[in-house]
């Protein structure tokens, strides 16, 4: 059965698998930054508390060898009593001592393994919430990170379009400031083209 964090990162890559392509690009995506955002608070909100579990678990080592120390403490126990209760029987004594001395052998050798089967299990609950605890970081880094090349990509887009805009003015001042350095015309007094060698006025028919 999938984890609740499980289910919310099968959310997000289907609603990124959901989303339409960059024109002119076959990896770059479109996504809705409102519907993004909140699809990781809830991941956000959800995260603590997987990773609290996983913590639990790992927690639950501590008990495991605490119980086989007692069963096995309790094993010890209970062959020393019937050693002291076999070896006091004096006309018995001798196999009384050997009888006793295999039932120690034989618990201590249970005791161990009890101890060893205990933090092996131990072992391999540590290792499987920490594989888990990596994998969900894992996908949460993924996310991450297709998001933030997502966004790098809308901004540099932003940038190269006012870089152009930004270009287009320092042009267009140039170009007046060029205009404006210009020499006005000359008012010499002369006389306008074509005006000379006409007759005065009254003149005709003298």
């Amino acid at each position: 059965m999938n984890s609740k964090i499980e289910q919310m990162i099968e959310e997000i890559e289907e609603y990124i698998e959901s989303c339409r392509y960059q024109p002119l690009s076959n990896s770059k995506i479109l996504v809705n930054r409102d519907e993004m955002l909140e699809l990781l608070s809830e991941l956000r909100r959800r995260a603590p508390d997987e990773i609290k579990r996983c913590q639990r678990i790992i927690s639950q080592q501590e008990k495991i060898l605490a119980d086989a120390k007692a069963k096995a403490q309790d094993i010890i126990s209970r062959a020393e009593v019937q050693n002291t209760e076999m070896v006091s029987e004096h006309q018995i004594m001798q196999q009384a001592y050997a009888q006793a001395n295999e039932v120690v052998a034989y618990a201590s050798k249970q005791a161990q393994d009890i101890l060893d089967a205990a933090s092996a299990d131990a072992y391999d609950i540590r290792m499987n919430a920490i594989q888990y605890t990596d994998d969900v970081l894992k996908s949460l880094e993924d996310i991450v990170g297709n998001t933030l090349q997502t966004t790098k990509a809308r901004t540099d887009n932003l940038l190269n379009s006012l870089q152009g805009c930004y270009e287009m003015v320092t042009i267009n001042r140039a170009e007046l400031s060029a205009v404006q350095e210009e020499e006005p015309p000359v008012e010499d007094g002369s006389e306008p083209e074509g005006a000379e060698g006409e007759p005065e006025e009254g003149a005709e028919g003298e």
